[in-house]
């Protein structure tokens, strides 16, 4: 069985910024991501569902109403559509400017559509909503208000100012004013809750890309450093056997020397061969990196050890592992996942930024699951924060920015960690110990990380 964790990829992300905080207030929609096509294909759209109605109106239901100037409206629309279209490559994307252009054409053509046809007495005024809604999803914020205060303006305007609603041949219907006054608001309530709820969920997009961007760096990061480990292993033995060669060569020539110089070159010869090897041997003292197959496994100790390593020296803090397993069942070798290795480092990175004196790492195995938990003595979760963790953005306990281990938050380190583990088959939990502290912990079935398992 391969390691399923083993796909290195060409991304490199600098080790300085793995940590950092990434502010939430400065993640979204920052600038047009409204193309070409979408926008052309979407007017496409509303034209011939405009010209349906305006045929089912006059020509099923034979009402009454200006359809020269509605075709001419529909008509105009249809040809600044294909303008549009025909001058610029469907990929392209609109500048903001020229989007809230674009799109506040679409506001006046369906306004000068609804003014043909009744005003705010006719129910698809609720058309307007459509053009400010893309620009909720697609534009940053001043185009959505600039558009929605255009849209806003038009439903006022034509609660006051339209022609007579169509109406079926001597046919006498009276709205009152109070109705066409009702409905503009109405729209104008309609245009600012749907582009709210719109625009919510296009930050929430752009922040959750933006995080899960962040991760696949991380893990990038790691399985290239895990993969040089094993290339450093590999060079130790491939280069061994010509330096081999090369030493005995060496001493040939230094015992058949027709002159001292060529003696003396000789010797420096061997000892810099004597000494690549030494560096060699050096790369390769580590046991676990002895070989290939060696260095892709790793006993549930050696992960601990990993985990604890880089901050068992932190002043004031004693941070120290636990490996138990239950009677009778054999301690797993694992697969050495980066992005286990890197989550549970992280956590207990913050566990040592928050605790009072002490953090502990236990590992645990039983015949069907492994699991390691974090767990500190600091003040534990904010209640209102411990719901969101492994959400991005997330602040995970109140403090100074910055610690003991000298990283600001965990807002997205959080969320790196949690999607990570979760990457390879764990189940991630966060909560408050007992009588105080924060537990972390992650859950694997053995048949998901053991060597040799399935």
């Amino acid at each position: 069985m391969a390691n399923p964790a083993k796909a290195p990829t060409a991304a490199i992300v600098d080790a300085a910024g793995l940590h950092g905080e990434v502010e939430a207030d400065s993640v979204g929609v920052r600038r047009s991501q409204l193309r070409v096509r979408t926008l052309v294909t979407l007017r496409w759209m509303i034209i011939a569902g405009e010209v349906l109605l305006l045929l089912v109106v006059g020509l099923g239901l034979n009402y009454h109403a200006p359809y020269p100037l509605c075709f001419a409206v529909v008509g105009a629309a249809a040809w600044i559509n294909l303008l549009t279209g025909v001058a610029s490559p469907g990929q392209r994307i609109f500048a903001d400017g020229e989007a809230t252009a674009q799109l506040a054409v679409d506001v006046v053509q369906i306004s000068a559509l609804v003014f043909l046809t009744g005003g705010t007495a006719n129910p698809f005024v609720l058309l307007l909503i459509a053009p400010v809604t893309l620009a909720a999803a697609t534009l940053p914020a001043w185009p959505v208000a600039t558009l929605g205060a255009l849209a806003a303006a038009a439903s006022v305007l034509l609660a006051f100012f339209a022609m007579p609603l169509p109406e079926a041949p001597g046919a006498d219907s009276l709205i009152p004013q109070s109705y066409r006054i009702g409905a503009a608001i109405a729209n104008m309530a309609g245009i600012a809750l749907i582009a709210g709820y719109v625009r919510q969920a296009a930050e929430e997009s752009a922040r959750m890309a933006l995080a899960l961007d962040v991760t696949q760096a991380v893990l990038a990061r790691e399985q290239r450093l895990s993969a040089l480990g094993a290339l450093a292993a590999a060079a130790a033995h491939e280069l061994g056997t010509p330096l081999a060669t090369i030493s005995i060569v060496s001493k040939e020539m230094m015992r058949e020397a027709p002159t001292p110089q060529v003696k003396e070159d000789a010797e420096l010869l061997m000892a810099q061969a004597e000494r690549c090897r030494e560096i060699l041997k050096r790369l390769s003292e580590t046991p676990e990196k002895a070989s290939d197959e060696v260095h892709e496994r790793m006993s549930l100790r050696q992960l601990v050890h990993e985990v604890i390593e880089p901050h068992a020296s932190v002043k004031d803090v004693r941070v120290e592992a636990i490996v138990t397993g239950a009677s009778g069942v054999k301690a797993p070798d694992i697969w050495r996942f980066p992005e286990i290795t890197h989550a549970m480092t992280s956590f207990v990175e913050n566990a040592v930024d928050f605790a009072n004196s002490e953090v502990l790492v236990s590992a645990r195995f039983d015949a069907e699951t492994v699991s390691i938990e974090v767990r500190d003595d600091g003040p534990g979760f904010a209640p209102e924060i411990l719901a969101k963790l492994g959400e991005p953005y997330v602040t995970s306990r109140p403090g100074v920015e910055g610690g003991r281990t000298g990283h600001i938050g965990m807002g997205l380190g959080f969320f790196i960690s949690k999607t990570l583990l979760e990457r390879t088959g764990a189940v991630v939990t966060f909560q408050n110990g007992r009588p105080r502290g924060a537990v972390v912990s992650a859950r694997w079935p053995r048949s998901r990380i053991e060597v040799g398992a399935g």
